[in-house]
């Protein structure tokens, strides 16, 4: 990629796409093409084609997806495998149309077999039963990845795919009942301190193990990647670092500063118990995360005070 090539990121707007946004306006790059979902529906196929015959990008960064935590793809499970096949879909063939040089297809860790042995290597893909409660948006996600692979085969192109961890970090969802284990144990314990509750309840044991990556970090990654990875199949990106439920909760219990207790809710799912990426692939090629999460959670709770409450 050069300084003034015409760079699409699709889903600027989310925590992942706006980390992108700001890795490459930081390295100088100047010809950053985006589009709202009021500007643009990335579900309609004709108008997403009409984009790309209009703005012509030669590189693409698809961070663009409908994603929520256990209860958000357990409750809209029509929504979660729709929109998203819709939005990679047109995007990854008005890209092949339209002659774009590279394109990077993002993921998610939820695309491995709910009991794919620990750590997650890329080769545990499609070895196993997914995990139930994300299952739409896990086989939305494997199709991107066939649909890179099968456009690469088919007609030479430089399509890739990266899976990242979860993610934190600015621009996170704090939804009460939509958002991820991380951002929603901020919003719970900043809440409770607030009001002065004597206890914060979390949801299932607190036994699961979660790795985390910090949203910036895994910018700087896709940065590296889409200048250093040009290979079929797809990339872990993570810490290569666990810590159970329980751990992170008492964790955010002292950045946020709550002293009060915790109660587990076990009657609330866990879901997959334990989910490690294997980064030796992404080690391989020279790239390793800087963000730990301590520091990581103190930045994104100063985001969450600034957004939610200023």
């Amino acid at each position: 990629m050069n300084k003034d090539s015409k760079i699409f990121i699709a889903g600027h707007r989310g925590m992942v796409g706006s980390a992108i946004m700001r890795k490459l306006q930081h390295e100088g790059f100047t010809d950053l093409i985006t589009r709202t979902s009021s500007e643009l529906d990335l579900r309609n196929q004709q108008a997403v084609a009409d984009f790309f015959a209009t703005e012509k990008p030669k590189y693409v960064f698809l961070a663009a997806a409908k994603v929520g935590g256990i209860v958000a793809n357990n409750t809209y499970r029509a929504e979660f495998l729709y929109d998203n096949l819709q939005i990679q879909n047109n995007i990854i063939n008005s890209s092949h149309v339209n002659g774009v040089k590279k394109l990077m297809f993002l993921g998610s860790s939820c695309i491995y077999p709910k009991m794919a042995p620990q750590p997650l290597h890329e080769d545990a893909l499609l070895t196993g039963l997914l995990e139930p409660t994300n299952e739409p948006y896990a086989i939305a996600k494997i199709s991107g990845i066939k649909m890179c692979d099968a456009y690469r085969a088919q007609y030479g192109c430089n399509f890739i795919s990266v899976m990242p961890t979860n993610l934190y970090g600015y621009n996170d969802n704090y939804h009460p009942q939509n958002s991820h284990v991380l951002p929603a144990l901020i919003r719970r314990f900043h809440e409770a301190k607030e009001q002065g509750a004597p206890s914060v309840t979390i949801w299932g044991s607190g036994s699961p193990l979660r790795e985390f990556l910090f949203a910036d970090d895994l910018a700087e990654a896709c940065y590296y990647l889409m200048q250093n990875y040009d290979e079929a199949g797809f990339i872990n990106i993570g810490s290569g670092k666990e810590i159970s439920i329980k751990d992170l909760a008492m964790l955010i219990k002292d950045i946020v500063g709550y002293n009060g207790t915790l109660e587990f809710d076990t009657t609330k799912p866990d879901g997959t118990p334990r989910k490690l990426m294997d980064v030796s692939k992404l080690a391989e090629k020279g790239w390793s995360y800087k963000t730990e999460l301590a520091d990581g959670i103190k930045l994104a709770y100063a985001d969450f005070l600034n957004k939610y409450k200023g």
